[in-house]
């Protein structure tokens, strides 16, 4: 029998705005709505990041915290089971604000993003040598897996580097974010690749984005992910000139997967194949 396969909603990212598409959650409630949704679609896990009153990015404590409640009421009183997996990824923000949620709200996952990048060529997606040491001795104390994010062929070697250093622990979980201009596109050369460089006993999941959303997934199933991660943060439409929803991404990677005999992981299940440990 295949293994199951960990279905990851990305709700909204930090960029994608209602100007692009009136179905992305940036408000608490809807992101909340949204994540129930989604996990009574297939998905086991939801990755979350927020944004302020205006729809901004943000890593305010508080609007985490708002959040994270909603879900936590949400799911005990629709009797869902989810993986919370939280962002740190906010390197316009100070390095101490990007962290301070992980303690307070004790996440399953965490988003562990290796090296700085020019994101889109636009702005500078920083993560200091420092905040990097800090963050993984942090999740480890915490019992928090880091969802290791590589978006280029430098990222595997940091990986590697921390794990030898200790900063983190094996094996790895491996969240390949591929097409970003800057990054490593996504097609089967970057997978060929990345794939071998792994952690030994490691985990993977894969997204693309934009007009990458759809190979990265098929490429992904071909290739025995162990994950994959769909949602707004990384792709806003089903088809040309189609808006998607979470949701419909939700179902679509569900049907995709079920069609290539992969059968969807649960909440309890993904612990599992992942080794989380529940805190809350």
């Amino acid at each position: 029998m295949a293994k199951k396969l960990i279905i990851t909603a990305a709700l909204c990212g930090a960029g994608t705005k209602k100007s692009q598409t009136p179905y992305v959650p940036v408000i608490p409630e809807e992101i909340s709505d949204d994540a129930i949704a989604c996990a009574k679609a297939g998905a086991s896990v939801i990755h979350i990041h927020v944004r302020d009153d205006e729809g901004n990015n943000t890593m305010s404590t508080e609007r985490f915290t708002e959040v994270v409640n909603l879900i936590r009421e949400k799911m005990a009183k629709e009797n869902v089971d989810l993986v919370l997996n939280l962002t740190t990824s906010g390197s316009k923000f100070p390095e101490d604000m990007r962290r301070a949620h992980l303690p307070i709200l004790k996440p399953e996952m965490c988003s562990y993003d290796a090296l700085s990048m020019n994101w889109a060529n636009s702005y500078i997606f920083s993560n200091t040598p420092s905040f990097l040491e800090t963050l993984g001795h942090e999740v480890q104390e915490l019992e928090i897996k880091p969802e290791c994010e590589i978006f280029n062929g430098g990222d595997m070697g940091n990986i590697d580097y921390y794990v030898k250093k200790g900063v983190l622990k094996a094996p790895v979980h491996y969240q390949f974010v591929l097409g970003v201009t800057g990054g490593m596109p996504g097609d089967a050369s970057t997978l060929a690749y990345m794939l071998p460089r792994m952690q030994p006993g490691s985990t993977w999941s894969i997204t693309g984005i934009g007009r990458a959303h759809m190979p990265c997934l098929l490429m992904g199933l071909a290739l025995g992910c162990d994950g994959i991660r769909v949602g707004l943060e990384d792709n806003i439409y089903m088809e040309k000139g189609v808006l998607a929803t979470n949701v419909s991404l939700v179902e679509r990677a569900v049907k995709i997967a079920e069609d290539a005999g992969r059968e969807i992981a649960t909440a309890a299940e993904a612990r599992e194949i992942l080794g989380l440990k529940k805190h809350i």
